[in-house]
């Protein structure tokens, strides 16, 4: 579905002549296809929306880049180009939602500051990219004793 939609909005972006949206989607598309290159097979849609969830990052981390540089032209244009590619992903959770995830989980394995990996690895799997990692990182740290 992703795949197909992706190339549906490229369309769309062609005929409307919106570059940003055009930017954003080429660069996508050619994520998708290295990654599709990398793995030797086509890729599943989880495959899909972990290289769009990439391209989100990379875009906030050039923001952040950008905005200590006092550059706000390359800011505006790299939030526009994210928001692009943000309609793609599932919609995020707030952290009340992911601490709820972290203490259960936490609960669960019965787990120890030492098990850190292994509860962030679970905890990223029920939340299957509903969370930034960041911040699941951040939680899962605070609520491990």
């Amino acid at each position: 579905m992703t795949m197909e939609q992706i190339d549906a909005d490229l369309k769309t972006a062609l005929k409307e002549k919106n570059e940003v949206a055009l930017s954003a989607l080429r660069n996508l598309k050619a994520a998708l296809k290295n990654a599709e290159i990398e793995k030797k097979s086509a890729l599943t849609a989880d495959d899909v929306l972990k290289v769009i969830a990439k391209k989100v990052k990379q875009h906030k981390d050039s923001i952040t880049g950008f905005q200590a540089g006092n550059r706000s032209d390359l800011v505006e244009h790299e939030k526009l180009q994210m928001q692009v590619l943000e309609k793609y992903l599932p919609e995020q959770m707030d952290e009340a939602e992911v601490l709820k995830v972290v203490q259960d989980t936490i609960s669960e394995m019965n787990a120890s500051v030492a098990d850190f990996g292994k509860v962030m690895k679970a905890v990223v799997a029920k939340i299957s990219g509903g969370a930034d990692g960041a911040v699941v990182s951040k939680l899962v740290k605070e609520n491990l004793k």
